[in-house]
């Protein structure tokens, strides 16, 4: 037994590792937008196309990642994930050093620029399909697995944290950069992918799953998969959910908080976008402590206990902000990275919302653990499913914005976020449960 958790030690690195270098690739979008919204002709909206390509591949490549792991195992999908990173990330760098000139143009440039964000997305979703099912194998899922989970998680987060100061710092002044002046950030995302995918290359990944496509491989058609599970299908929709809970949260507390006071439309707080930046980015790092959190306390509490437990906590914060008058002010602990941390005053409403990224923070790794539960064999292919409702993160905003429209209030729209919040409730407390045991999930036939 010893033998067997020890040499899980390497993989368990190797698969954290990858976890944090999805929000390093992906978080490089964002500095990326700002410099892009400074070129000539390029709309606001535009700007943020390039993140709308990352998040619109997991749409497309769910599915075929899924078919990859299936066939060809995690390791094989891992490496050839990376190599699709190199080259998305790499057309990137084409279009930050294509010829250009005042006056000329941008309009090749961009185009380049987003088909390798897209190919990025691609890279993304395919490290994703990989990552969260094999933490939940090494750690024999349950309790254990979501533990993983969190703890990679975690990573994720510090990645996510760092990777706007390290753009930042490289880029420069971003409203005056060109795209040129993200290289030092493009070629760094570049060499971690090498680094990976030789280390990779030497490290031995399990592979319970893998069906034998030679003499072995039974012809006769299987009639269940993934979706023959009721709990698996809760499951997607749940994280459909969560992840516009995620996205929706933090960018309608940015525009609260920007919008103009005396704005005709859905009127603000008229603070300027740098403290308005502080103040979300602190439900980034509150994210980072409850992943944290949630891998300590993985070991003792299942998935399901506590993502009942932060869905009833959040949908307590989001309804007293909605109620709360945003005339009553609350001094908010914030963390700058000029200043470290301080206080800074913000309606109390904002004040819930942002708290709410302690409960975010695990549901991810709590909802993967429990919808695929009892999938046995049909896991790699849950995996890939699982990430195409990942666009749940480009829809649920929308819809948020569409009620805050109407009711010309930011805060009524997050009767979005709580009606959301129910639905992950309703999987925690009785959606999760396997009412499909009797579907044979054993593996007959593995490659030795």
């Amino acid at each position: 037994m010893t033998n067997t958790k020890n040499s899980n030690i390497l993989p368990i690195i190797m698969m954290f590792f990858l976890f944090a270098m999805i929000s390093f690739v992906t978080g490089l979008s964002n500095p990326m937008g700002v410099i892009v919204k400074n070129q000539p002709g390029i709309a606001n909206w535009m700007s943020q196309l390039g993140n709308f390509a990352n998040f619109i591949a997991y749409l497309f490549m769910g599915i075929p990642a899924g078919i990859i792991l299936k066939k060809k195992g995690y390791k094989f999908t891992a490496l050839m994930a990376i190599a699709i990173g190199i080259t998305g990330v790499g057309l990137q760098l084409v279009s930050a050093n294509m010829t250009y000139a005042q006056g000329d143009n941008f309009t090749p440039i961009f185009v380049v620029y987003l088909f390798g964000a897209l190919v990025s997305g691609f890279s993304m979703c395919m490290l994703n399909t990989v990552v969260n099912p094999m933490l939940n194998i090494l750690g024999g899922g349950g309790n254990k697995g979501n533990q993983l989970i969190q703890f990679g998680g975690t990573l994720n987060s510090l990645s996510a944290t760092i990777v706007p100061i390290l753009g930042g710092y490289l880029i420069g002044n971003a409203a005056k950069a060109t795209l040129k002046d993200a290289t030092p950030a493009l070629l760094i995302a570049i060499a971690i992918f090498v680094t990976a995918f030789i280390v990779l290359s030497f490290v031995k990944i399990p592979e319970p799953h893998l069906v034998n496509n030679n003499k072995n491989k039974s012809t006769t058609k299987d009639p269940h998969s993934a979706l023959s599970f009721r709990h698996f299908i809760l499951g997607i929709i749940a994280i459909f959910f969560y992840v516009g809970i995620e996205v929706g949260i933090p960018n309608f507390i940015n525009l609260f908080l920007t919008n103009a006071k005396d704005a005709a439309l859905t009127p603000g707080m008229g603070l300027d976008a740098g403290t308005a930046g502080i103040v979300v980015g602190t439900y980034w790092l509150l994210m980072l402590v409850g992943r944290l959190l949630g891998g300590i306390l993985g070991g003792k509490f299942s998935a399901r206990a506590q993502l009942s437990f932060v869905a009833s906590l959040a949908i307590i914060f989001i309804v007293a902000g909605i109620f709360i008058s945003p005339d009553v002010k609350a001094q908010m602990p914030v963390f700058s990275t000029s200043n470290g941390f301080g206080l800074q005053t913000v309606p109390f409403s904002v004040m819930l919302f942002a708290l709410c990224g302690l409960c975010t923070s695990i549901m991810w790794g709590g909802i993967f653990n429990i919808a695929v539960e009892g999938l046995g064999k049909y896991t790699e292919m849950a995996s890939g499913i699982f990430m195409v409702m990942v666009c749940g993160g480009g829809v649920l905003p929308v819809i948020q914005g569409r009620i805050a429209d109407i009711t010309n209030s930011y805060l009524s729209s997050y009767w979005v976020i709580v009606a959301a919040l129910l639905y992950l409730l309703y999987y925690g407390l009785i959606g999760h449960k396997n009412v499909n045991t009797d579907i044979d999930t054993s593996i007959s036939k593995i490659e030795k």
